[in-house]
């Protein structure tokens, strides 16, 4: 265990130190924003609410978040109760503000592959693939900005997949039963 304890660290400061630019720090600081409380997945499924075609999409990425979250803020993040990077590891240089929960899992991440993971189920692979992508980019931005460890994030991707494929699931039933109802 310590042994994937110190990789944990010395990836962060290896990213600190043969990644980071200065020129770059705004961009990774304004993506790693976009997965703040999930604002930018939600409002997408919010939208995607709207027109009658895309209805399922947005409520089965809103369900998605809604697993994801219960699974990673409410439970797992309390439970392992896992100190952020920057608090303990000597020279780390932290680019946002101090965050105000625990480290495992990553929230922002969970989110993220929990909403592209729907979109990636349920929507044309051209519009998918960018939305997996910026996933992906704001998994990589928790440990550009030295809040999150690589084990946090990993565990966020795999809790974020299996939230998008319980919500697929759910809607599958739903729908299914909604149409034998009728």
């Amino acid at each position: 265990m310590d042994f994937l304890i110190n990789l944990d660290g010395n990836i962060l400061l290896w990213i600190q130190e043969y990644i980071r630019q200065d020129w770059m720090e705004g961009i990774w600081k304004w993506i790693t924003m976009l997965g703040d409380s999930g604002w930018f997945w939600i409002a997408l499924s919010i939208l995607l609410m709207i027109p009658r075609q895309t209805r399922w999409i947005g409520i089965t990425s809103l369900a998605a978040l809604v697993i994801g979250a219960l699974i990673t803020n409410v439970t797992l993040k309390n439970l392992v109760a896992r100190t952020r990077p920057y608090e303990v590891i000597d020279g780390l240089v932290l680019l946002i503000e101090k965050q105000k929960d625990y480290s495992f899992p990553s929230g922002h991440t969970c989110a993220s592959f929990a909403a592209a993971g729907v979109y990636w189920r349920m929507m044309s692979k051209k519009y998918a693939v960018l939305l997996l992508i910026l996933a992906a980019l704001i998994a990589c931005s928790r440990l550009y900005v030295g809040v999150h460890y690589p084990s946090d994030v990993l565990a966020g991707l795999a809790i974020g997949l299996f939230a998008a494929w319980s919500a697929w699931h759910l809607q599958k039933y739903v729908r299914t039963h909604r149409e034998k109802g009728k």
